[in-house]
C-alpha cells in the first residue's frame, strides 16, 4: 500500500488511478487531480491523462485498457475501461525467491486433537444424504437428535444436496468425492450417511471412497431398508456422539487449516480484508500450519503472479494445468473468460477481472505455493495448497471444507449470510458494511485504514483464535450452514 492521500488511496508507485475511500462530489480536489464527476467509495480516478487503449494500472498491474481517452480527474469505470482478457495464455517458469518469515506469533487455540493427529475446530456429527431425494430425511434426523445431545457435541448438522442420481462419469464422481472429503473431515467427531437406496451415489460406493482408518467413525443406513429411517437415524446419532466425547486441548496454529475466500467484494476489499487475510496466510504457513485458496476463475489476469511462487517446477506445471484447463472450461461453453465481475462487484467498484483477481489473490499472502490439489481432493501437507475449483462462493467454500480447512476466512465488502459447514469468519472490506450488518459480519477490516495493517493484523488473529476455540461466528449463530456441490456433465 503505497500511501492515503486524504480520501483516496494509491497502492503502487506508477499507477493510473487513485480508489476513493469515501464517497466525494465533482469538483473536489483529492489525490492532486480534480473530480470531474461525483464518485462513489470504492471506485476509481484518474492520476493522468492515459490514450485510447493504454493500459491502466492499478495495485502496479494493469487492470485493462482505456476504451476513449481519459483525463486526470475523471471517473474510471465501465464506459471508459475495458479488460484485456481473452482466450488462453501461454506462461514461464520463473521462480522468485521465498520471502522472509515474520518472527513467530506463539498464538494458540483450544481445538479437538483426533487419533490422526489432526485438529478440528468443532466436535460435530454430521448427516450426509448420499441423494437429493433424503435431504428432508437427514434434516429431520438432525433435528430431532440434536435436541438431545451430550455436552462434548457441539451439534448435529445435516449438510443437503440435490444430487447423487441421473448422473455419469465426473459429474457423479464430483458429488461422490466431495461427500467422501467431507466424510473424513476433523470437525465432524462422527457422521452418518443417509442413503436411500436406488441411487447411482450407493452408500457403499460412497464407503468405499472413505479411508477404512475412518470407517470407525461412520454410520449409515439405507431409508428404503428401513422400518423407521428417522428412528434409526436418530439411534445411530446417539451411538456416534456416545464415541465422540473429547475435550478441547491447547495447540499451535501449526494445527490450524484455513480456508480463504472473498464474495460480493467491492473496490476496497483488494485494498483491506484481502490483504489482511494474507498477512495471516502468512502467519498461519510460518508457524508450519495450512492454507487453502481457489476460486480459479478469478485468478485470471494474476495468475503469473501467483506461478512466480510456485515450489517447483511440478507445482507451476499442475498450476498451469488448472488455470489453462478453467480458461479453456469457458471457451468450451462459449462463454468470455471476462465476464466476471458481478453486478455487485461492479456497483463496488470493480471494474474489470484483471482488477478483481489482483485483489483476490492477495489473501493467499506471499508465500511459496507447495501443491496443487483437484476438486474434492483433500490437502496433502503443510503450508499453501490451491485448488481447484470455481469462484461461486456456495461451491468453492464447501470445496474448502472438503479439502480439509478447519475455518475459512471469507472477505466481503457487500455482504452475505452464507455460512459452510465449518466456522466461516465473515472479514468486512469497509466499517459501513460492519455497522450495517453485525449480524452477519464478525470482523470490520476497515480497521486498517485508520489503524495499520500490524494492528489489524493482531486483531483478527486473535479473533480467529477465539473462534478456532469454540466462540460463534456470525453464520453459526444464525445457523447459515450449507454445502453446494460443482455441477458438471449431462442429466439422466
Amino acid at each position: 500500500m503505497r500511501g492515503s492521500m486524504g480520501k483516496a488511496l494509491t497502492i503502487a508507485a506508477g499507477d493510473s488511478v487513485a480508489t476513493l475511500l469515501d464517497d466525494a462530489e465533482a469538483g473536489e480536489r483529492i489525490a492532486g487531480v480534480t473530480l470531474a464527476t461525483a464518485i462513489p467509495r470504492g471506485h476509481k480516478v484518474a492520476l493522468h491523462p492515459l490514450a485510447a487503449g493504454q493500459p491502466v494500472l492499478k495495485f502496479g498491474f494493469p487492470i485493462g485498457r482505456a476504451r476513449r481517452g481519459i483525463a486526470p480527474g475523471d471517473h474510471v469505470h465501465s464506459d471508459n475501461l475495458a479488460t484485456g482478457l481473452s482466450g488462453t495464455e501461454r506462461y514461464r517458469y520463473d521462480p522468485r525467491p521465498a520471502p522472509e518469515p515474520a518472527a513467530a506469533t506463539g498464538a494458540t487455540f483450544e481445538g479437538y486433537v483426533r487419533a490422526d493427529g489432526r485438529v478440528g475446530t468443532r466436535n460435530e456429527i454430521w448427516i450426509l444424504p448420499t441423494v437429493g431425494c433424503v435431504a428432508r430425511t437427514a434434516e429431520r434426523i438432525a433435528k430431532r437428535a440434536g435436541a438431545a445431545l451430550p455436552p462434548h457435541v457441539d451439534g448435529v448438522h445435516a449438510f443437503t444436496h440435490p444430487h447423487g442420481c441421473s448422473q455419469l462419469g465426473q459429474d457423479l464422481a464430483g458429488v461422490r468425492a466431495i461427500l467422501a472429503s467431507l466424510a473424513c473431515h476433523p470437525n465432524a467427531g462422527g457422521v452418518l450417511l443417509v442413503g436411500l437406496g436406488c441411487e447411482e451415489n450407493q452408500v457403499k460406493d460412497l464407503l468405499a471412497a472413505i479411508p477404512p482408518e475412518r470407517h470407525g467413525a461412520i454410520r449409515y443406513l439405507t431409508a428404503q431398508f428401513s422400518a423407521d429411517e428417522v428412528e434409526e437415524g436418530c439411534a445411530l446419532v446417539a451411538e456416534l456422539a456416545a464415541h465422540a466425547a473429547m475435550p478441547r486441548q491447547t495447540v499451535g496454529l501449526d494445527k490450524l487449516v484455513l480456508g480463504v475466500k472473498c464474495g460480493g467484494s467491492d473496490g476496497l476489499s483488494g485494498l483491506t480484508a484481502n490483504p489482511l487475510v494474507g498477512r495471516i496466510s502468512d502467519r498461519v504457513g510460518e508457524a508450519g500450519g495450512r492454507v487453502v485458496f481457489t476460486e480459479v476463475p478469478e485468478m485470471f489476469g494474476a495468475e503469473q503472479m501467483l506461478m512466480d511462487r510456485a515450489a517447483d517446477a511440478r507445482v507451476f506445471d499442475a498450476m498451469v494445468g488448472v488455470i489453462t484447463g478453467f480458461r479453456q472450461y469457458f471457451i468450451d461453453h462459449g462463454e468470455p473468460i471476462s465476464e466476471n465481475p458481478s453486478p455487485g462487484n461492479v456497483a463496488g467498484g470493480i471494474t474489470t477481472l484483471e482488477e478483481k483477481s489482483l485483489g483476490a489473490v492477495q489473501k493467499a499472502g506471499r508465500g511459496r505455493i507447495a501443491d496443487v490439489i483437484g476438486y474434492g481432493e483433500r490437502i496433502r501437507g503443510d503450508g499453501l495448497t490451491l485448488l481447484e475449483a470455481p469462484g461461486n462462493d456456495a461451491v468453492s467454500s464447501t470445496a474448502l471444507a472438503a479439502a480439509g480447512a478447519t475455518a475459512i476466512l471469507f472477505t466481503t465488502g457487500r455482504g452475505t449470510p452464507l455460512g459452510f459447514p465449518v466456522p466461516t469468519v465473515k472479514i468486512a472490506s469497509n466499517a459501513d458494511l460492519a455497522a450495517r450488518k453485525p449480524g452477519w459480519i464478525d470482523f470490520d477490516a476497515g480497521a486498517v485504514l485508520d489503524q495499520g495493517f500490524e494492528a489489524a493484523e493482531a486483531l483478527l488473529l486473535a479473533r480467529i483464535c477465539a473462534i478456532a476455540s469454540g466462540a460463534p461466528t456470525a453464520a453459526e449463530t444464525n445457523d447459515e450452514r450449507e454445502i453446494a456441490i460443482w455441477k458438471r456433465g449431462v442429466t439422466l
